[in-house]
């Protein structure tokens, strides 16, 4: 497929006109009610981080409500200084070995049908807390059984050998996010590297091809159309099959600034264009996160798929 140089209406006019922070269609109500109030309780009592709360993401209500969240194991502290993003960086306490054992107990109790299992970087670790993942897998197999789970990882500094030792649980989804454009990865993504990350992708659908694999890119940092496009190659090049696609908003001053924001239109091209490029399912729009109903996600996959041993056949919704 060639790339349509016909760019879409730039919106910087109608975004020069408006006094609000953010354009309109990034406005969410902000999350709230008994069981909302009731999860985060019982993620305090826990001693529990979710991605959902450390990220700021504005879908945590709407995630929480349809019985999906995303579990930041690990601790709270990020060894990398990535500019996009809201976790805190710095020196990360020592492991917690009994992490595992109480997210496992929280989605238990959360009854959670589908959970995402994520971290922060602990290039401290010499596994890169992979052990941990997988531990994490088993408890959570162990307590509820009828939980699908994705993990979305970092990625282990190119450890092939950190990697299988998480797709040897064979969670349905081994997800990493590709997140940006090669040339912006110096400024935006300090200690990642472009090439480590398809590298990733790859290895995955090699070792454990009945693994489904997503990745994700963020649309805002000052990329171009045609690097878009070329990621996009790269990726589906790599076999992956998920991808999801959302806009940057900035965390903080010291972050990047957004450099433009997309239209919903965009993002629905954007869409349109990686279905042609072969993915199975493209989740793309300003509010979209990696983990925005992951479920609805993993759901698209109409066919058998191996988990654990056994055929289960995922059901469109």
């Amino acid at each position: 497929m060639s790339l349509k140089t016909a760019k879409v209406k730039n919106m910087a006019p109608e975004l020069a006109q408006r006094k609000t922070r953010h354009p309109s269609w990034l406005k969410v109500k902000a999350p709230f009610g008994e069981q909302v109030h009731d999860l985060k309780t019982l993620l305090s009592r826990l001693r529990l981080h979710t991605v959902c709360e450390e990220a700021h993401c504005p879908n945590l209500g709407e995630c929480w409500s349809h019985r999906v969240a995303t579990f930041m194991i690990l601790g709270d502290i990020c060894t990398r200084g990535c500019r996009y993003c809201a976790v805190s960086k710095g020196k990360p306490v020592e492991l917690d070995e009994m992490e595992p054992e109480r997210v496992s107990e929280a989605v238990r109790l959360m009854g959670l049908k589908h959970v995402v299992i994520t971290s922060v970087d602990r290039d401290d670790l010499e596994d890169g807390g992979a052990a941990i993942f997988a531990a994490t897998v088993r408890a959570i197999r162990s307590k509820s059984p009828g939980c699908t789970i994705e993990v979305l990882i970092p990625d282990f500094q190119g450890s092939e050998q950190s990697l299988r030792t998480v797709l040897n649980e064979r969670p349905e989804i081994l997800n990493h996010n590709i997140e940006t454009v090669p040339r912006l990865y110096p400024q935006a993504r300090g200690g990642g590297k472009y090439s480590v990350s398809l590298a990733l992708l790859e290895a995955s659908r090699r070792i454990a091809p009945e693994v489904v694999t997503k990745s994700g890119m963020m649309l805002g940092l000052g990329e171009e159309e045609e690097e878009v496009w070329a990621v996009l190659q790269d990726v589906v090049r790599r076999g992956v099959q998920i991808l999801t696609l959302g806009q940057y908003l900035r965390p903080s001053a010291w972050h990047l600034p957004v450099a433009r924001y997309y239209h919903p239109q965009e993002f629905q091209r954007w869409k349109k264009i990686g279905e042609e490029l072969g993915f199975i399912h493209v989740e793309s729009g300003p509010l979209v996160r990696s983990s925005y109903l992951a479920d609805r996600q993993f759901a698209s996959f109409n066919r058998p798929l191996k988990s654990r041993g056994s055929q289960v056949l995922v059901q469109l919704h």
